[in-house]
């Protein structure tokens, strides 16, 4: 299993390294423009109070924090980098599983003396090493550019360090909800075109939920159990909203198992 899980993490090690420049890079590219944000803040409310209120509601900005303020700007710019954790989360998801069908590579893995349960594991804890790598970087990118651009400005460290501590949640979200479609659908042949549609879809309902209103349709997505906007204001997680991406995770990581261990694998 050891051994399963080292290749699986080295043939992770580049997707780690682009993923998390790109997280460092946006991060601090975004935080660049707080200080004009925050230089007239008369200004910049009277502005967003010309934008339509579901404009404003799509992309969390109606909430009671301001964009001048550091943690409202902040909670602006997480939500774009939920985005990107997701996408990576759901690529490790929906590929890990389906990789060896995919490149009829099934014949070679199954011939070694490890069990299916075994190579889930394995494979399941190399995506979340990698996982969590990224989860570094985006809290130390967080917390660099927030001291850099933050403008003599305050903020409350534990709000920022409770949004930080979400964010494994979220990316668990999607790696087990990838790999669970990976295990329903008959073959992924595009891996990226997956997991984007399941970021992006997960996002577009969230939006739709913040200009329709209502919480049927935030029950399915993590943008809404784990809004940066709620965590910030209220310094804690929105319960029990919160509570479903954990049951989600472990319904759907029992659920792969079953199925993998019983799938009917394609091989050369």
């Amino acid at each position: 299993m050891y051994n399963i899980f080292k290749y699986e993490f080295k043939m992770n090690l580049k997707s780690v390294l682009l993923w998390s420049i790109s997280i460092f890079v946006v991060t601090i590219l975004f935080m660049t423009f707080y200080p004009t944000f925050s230089n007239d803040m008369t200004l910049l409310d009277k502005m967003l109070e010309n934008y339509p209120k579901e404009f404003l509601k799509a992309f969390g900005m109606a909430g009671t924090l301001s964009l001048a303020d550091v943690l409202g700007y902040f909670a602006f710019v997480f939500t774009f980098l939920q985005l990107m954790l997701a996408i990576q989360a759901g690529n490790y998801g929906f590929s890990i599983l389906s990789v060896e069908e995919r490149e009829f590579t099934a014949d070679f893995l199954m011939s070694k003396p490890v069990s299916r349960k075994d190579i889930v594991t394995a494979k399941f804890l190399s995506s979340l090493v990698s996982l969590l790598i990224c989860n570094g970087v985006t809290w130390i990118s967080s917390f660099i550019s927030i001291e850099i651009f933050r403008s003599n400005h305050s903020y409350e460290l534990k709000n920022i360090l409770i949004l930080l501590s979400s964010i494994i949640i979220f990316q668990l979200f999607f790696l087990t909800i990838g790999m669970l479609i990976s295990m329903l659908v008959k073959r992924v042949r595009n891996v990226l075109s997956f997991s984007l549609g399941l970021a992006f879809g997960m996002y577009i309902l969230n939006t739709i939920r913040a200009i329709i209103g209502g919480e049927i349709l935030g029950l399915v997505t993590p943008f809404y159990h784990l809004e940066p906007n709620y965590i910030l204001e209220h310094a804690s997680y929105n319960f029990p909203m919160a509570i479903i991406p954990i049951i989600s995770i472990i319904l759907t990581l029992i659920m792969t198992y079953v199925l993998y261990t019983k799938r009917d694998i394609d091989s050369l």
